[in-house]
């Protein structure tokens, strides 16, 4: 029973079909199959109460926010500025590139948004400097992983509405974790570079003087991410409402830049209103295949298969994480996370493990997802902005960081309280 599903969606993918377009024939499919009952007359209601509901109107807000921010160009002076700081380890630029999307991240709460804004800011230094191409883009498509992570984080809102898990929770939980992932991606960074010192290009050198010049560059970020994230734990704004006044946050900035005109907001709206129609697509047609799968008994199945295995708690979590791994290898993250979280989160749960840890190494195995070919989407987005080359040379790049992925997964499986000890403060 839980094979059929895994195998018809497969086959989708394989026909190239649209992933959103994927999931809701899933769900007919499933349907006439597996249900007496028409279960599509249910798809008005759900798209309803889906649509209406008041927590994904963040969603629109935060893709705004990273519209704005790179139209107004502030990624392009906090890049430069975090080179003047990082650009001495040996690897140059790639710090910069891992620095740059963990403090993007930290403001745009989205992945792709994440790695296609950096990598177009840093793409057009590799020959300039003489990095090694493979490595220089995998640090940028791994570096754009970040986004899932550091809250705020839009998959992290997405979470929190599937599995009724706290929103704030799983942002304080976001932080430690995100933050060493970015520190073991320039540890890998640095060991590579060490190994064959030719692949770190030519030293960048600053004063001291011109590192604190660049400290301006970077006050625009956190500041948002200071208003967006500040305003939550203060208790002043729900994430929907911290999300809504860092675009404004946004907008006065690109004003003070004097880039506020009418022309980049209608460039910044258009890309907003694309991508979020993408994602909402996807989120309809995934409930509505939730709602399917536990009508059918299939989210029941999973959890009795589960049990009956006869394993010890942890001995199922790694079960679940080389599922997680291995699915991620075809599917996307977005889908990937609104199928599994309602079908995996309930048997975490009933293991003893808690929510909002299991949240945070779902994000990471996200980001692992997002780099692991054929299906990585963040490989594409970077090959995309490179616009040269082939593809493998970004695979090849980012499959240390992989390796790093599996070394961050470790950790949290060994040290839980990486993602509980500071939620463990405030709740």
């Amino acid at each position: 029973m839980v094979l059929k599903p895994l195998l018809i969606l497969v086959a989708l993918v394989a026909f190239a079909v649209p992933i959103a377009a994927s999931l809701g024939w899933l769900g007919l499919a499933l349907q006439y199959l597996d249900s007496p009952m028409p279960l599509h007359r249910a798809l008005g209601d759900i798209v309803w109460q889906t649509g209406t509901d008041f927590l994904l109107v963040a969603i629109p807000m935060f893709v705004l926010l990273g519209e704005i921010l790179l139209r107004a160009g502030i990624t392009e002076r906090m890049y430069d500025g975090i080179v003047k700081w990082l650009g001495w380890l040996p690897g140059g630029l790639m710090h910069s590139n891992v620095g740059s999307s963990a403090l993007f991240a930290a403001t745009s709460g989205s992945s792709v948004a994440t790695a296609a804004t950096i990598g177009t800011v840093a793409i057009p230094q590799i020959e300039k400097r003489g990095y090694n191409e493979p490595l220089f883009l995998g640090t940028i498509a791994a570096g754009g992983t970040l986004g899932i992570l550091i809250p705020p984080s839009i998959n992290l809102i997405l979470y929190g509405l599937l599995t009724d898990t706290s929103v704030p929770e799983l942002y304080l939980a976001g932080f430690l974790p995100g933050l060493l992932l970015a520190v073991l991606f320039m540890v890998t960074v640095i060991a590579l570079c060490l190994w064959k010192r030719e692949w770190g290009g030519d030293p960048i050198r600053s004063s001291w003087l011109e590192r604190f010049n660049a400290l301006p560059s970077l006050i625009p970020p956190i500041g948002i991410f200071l208003v967006v994230v500040g305003s939550i734990y203060a208790g002043i704004a729900t994430p929907t409402e911290a999300a809504s006044l860092g675009v404004v946050a946004a907008l006065i900035l690109a004003a003070f830049n004097k880039k506020l005109t009418i022309n980049m907001l209608r460039l910044a709206i258009e890309g907003t209103m694309r991508t979020t129609s993408m994602i909402m697509l996807i989120i309809l047609a995934a409930v509505f295949l939730n709602f399917v799968l536990s009508v059918i008994g299939l989210t029941q199945a999973l959890a009795d298969f589960v049990t009956g295995l006869g394993l010890s708690p942890f001995q199922t979590m790694l079960m679940i994480v080389a599922i997680l791994v291995f699915l991620g290898c075809f599917m996307e993250t977005l889908s990937m996370l609104l199928i599994t979280a309602p079908l995996i989160t309930p048997i975490v749960v009933a293991l003893g493990y808690d929510p909002v840890w299991f949240g945070i190494l779902l994000m990471v195995l996200l980001e692992t997802a997002l780099i692991t070919p054929p299906i990585g989407i963040n490989l594409y987005v970077v090959q995309g902005v490179r616009g040269r080359g082939e593809m493998l040379d970004v695979m090849k790049g980012a499959a240390p960081f992989v390796i790093t992925m599996f070394v961050m997964i470790a950790f949290l499986l060994a040290f839980p309280q990486l993602a509980l000890w500071l939620p463990s403060l405030f709740y």
